[in-house]
């Protein structure tokens, strides 16, 4: 018993049934107070009647007239086969009715009640209400209870049948419950139990019908997806690490090993040393990118999240990068339009917009133009950084944001293929999204927020991050 109690499926049923006979209880109850209790009533009201209606007519009109109207109510054929009346005089004897076998202490006086008496020669359960008349007689009115007793044991009959059909109804509903509840909670344990075992493409079947496990198979499948997605994300970025940690390592150990076999003296050391750090400093400024990304990725930052203005984080940006873009001839301009103040921390927007900035003045090419700008629309704010250069193919687009990859074309110059990966885990973290569009010619970059009177933002903000076409 101790091993069924434990199983949630078990108790679940176990409670419907015990609801179930609760309820079967409660209907009975009233069907049987609402029948044979109504006929008691009505029996007793009558009982009561007749006797106060015989009272007063003994008061009335004497002694000899209620004998009279008794022996008349005896012979009148209406109720013939139930009704009971018995006049005694006070010392005992009887002066008219049709029972024997009452006493005084049997049915005490001004009280209903059941005694088996003798009517018309034949045992009979009666209900019966003595009263003391003001000339020291006793009157006894009652009824024979016998076609009342066969109702209330058919209605009892009635309600043991239907309680015992619902019993053996609620223990079948319970165990078919139960198996139900099984073999639906069964699938899911089967599926958890392959993927525990290394099979993470396994997904839970999801039936046509759209119930409480329908969209929860549903939900753990989306959970298994992005589960999925992240450990082939963290298998690529194991591989990625391993392979960009590994060229800089062997280029270090190259030069060191080479200043030492020509034994170039102390300015091949120096020369060797500052080749060393800067590839350690590049190093250090990969894992510190990382890192970050996994700060946004956690959402630990949230609780530090006030309004901030867009307009000067855009123009910070375009000042920290104005004199790059001159150095290498880039127009950079600026744009901002409305009061946009969204929920989230300063220096991670200023972060994304930097990595965007960066990437338009790296790739768009000398004599090309940078516009950064921010917009608002209806509930959301927009950040976009959008260049006139060669763009980003449109098939390439679903791939950039993954960590450490690069374009062909972008292999041979400076960076580590992390920076759309920061702007995409910034927008998650503050529950946007990240877009990006072909700006015909160049490459538009739209951080899509909500917007400054979002009363609560979005969890599920935090998936799908990235779209390649206009934001809805």
């Amino acid at each position: 018993m101790s091993r069924l109690w434990g199983h949630v499926a078990f108790r679940l049923a176990l409670g419907c049934g015990v609801l179930a006979l609760g309820s079967m209880a409660v209907v009975s109850a009233a069907f049987y107070f609402g029948t044979v209790g109504v006929l008691e009533r009505n029996t007793d009201g009558y009982l009561i009647s007749v006797g106060q209606r015989l009272v007063r007519h003994d008061r009335s009109r004497g002694g000899e007239a209620l004998r009279q109207e008794i022996q008349r109510l005896l012979t009148d054929g209406i109720d013939q086969d139930t009704e009971v009346y018995l006049l005694v005089e006070p010392n005992g004897r009887e002066i008219v009715g049709n029972i024997t076998g009452w006493t005084l202490a049997a049915a005490p006086l001004d009280r209903l009640t059941d005694l088996t008496v003798t009517r018309y020669g034949r045992p009979s359960l009666s209900r019966l209400l003595p009263r003391r008349l003001p000339d020291g007689s006793i009157l006894v009115v009652g009824r024979d209870m016998q076609d009342r007793r066969e109702i209330e044991q058919l209605v009892w009959r009635a309600l043991l049948a239907g309680g015992a059909a619902a019993l053996l109804l609620a223990i079948g509903g319970a165990f078919l419950f139960r198996r139900q509840l099984e073999h639906r909670i069964g699938a899911i344990r089967r599926i958890a139990l392959e993927i525990e075992a290394g099979d993470l493409g396994r997904r839970i079947p999801v039936s046509a019908a759209d119930d409480e496990f329908a969209r929860l198979n549903r939900d753990i499948n989306h959970m298994l997806d992005r589960i999925e997605h992240l450990m082939d994300g963290i298998r690529h970025v194991s591989n990625a690490i391993a392979h960009d940690l590994r060229t800089p390592l062997a280029r270090i150990r190259s030069r060191l090993e080479e200043t030492l076999c020509l034994n170039e003296g102390m300015t091949g050391l120096v020369e060797t040393s500052r080749f060393a750090i800067q590839q350690i400093d590049e190093l250090i400024r990969m894992l510190d990118t990382l890192l970050q990304i996994a700060e946004a990725e956690s959402g630990a930052r949230r609780l530090s999240f006030t309004r901030i203005p867009l307009a000067s984080v855009v123009s910070d940006v375009a000042e920290l990068y104005d004199a790059a873009a001159e150095a290498e001839g880039i127009t950079l301009v600026t744009a901002t339009e409305g009061r946009a103040t969204p929920l989230g921390d300063r220096q991670l927007l200023a972060s994304a917009v930097a990595n965007l900035v960066d990437n338009a003045l790296k790739y768009a090419g000398s004599g090309a133009m940078v516009r950064v700008r921010t917009t608002e629309h209806r509930d959301t704010v927009s950040i976009i950084v959008e260049d006139d250069g060669p763009g980003i193919p449109l098939a390439e687009r679903a791939r950039v944001i993954d960590r450490f990859y690069r374009l062909d074309r972008s292999r041979g110059l400076p960076g580590n293929g992390l920076g759309l990966s920061i702007v995409t885990a910034v927008a998650s973290l503050h529950w946007g999204k990240l877009y990006l569009e072909d700006a015909n010619p160049g490459l538009r970059a739209r951080i899509v927020l909500p917007g400054s009177e979002a009363a609560e933002l979005p969890a599920e903000g935090l998936t799908d991050t990235l779209a390649l076409g206009t934001p809805a």
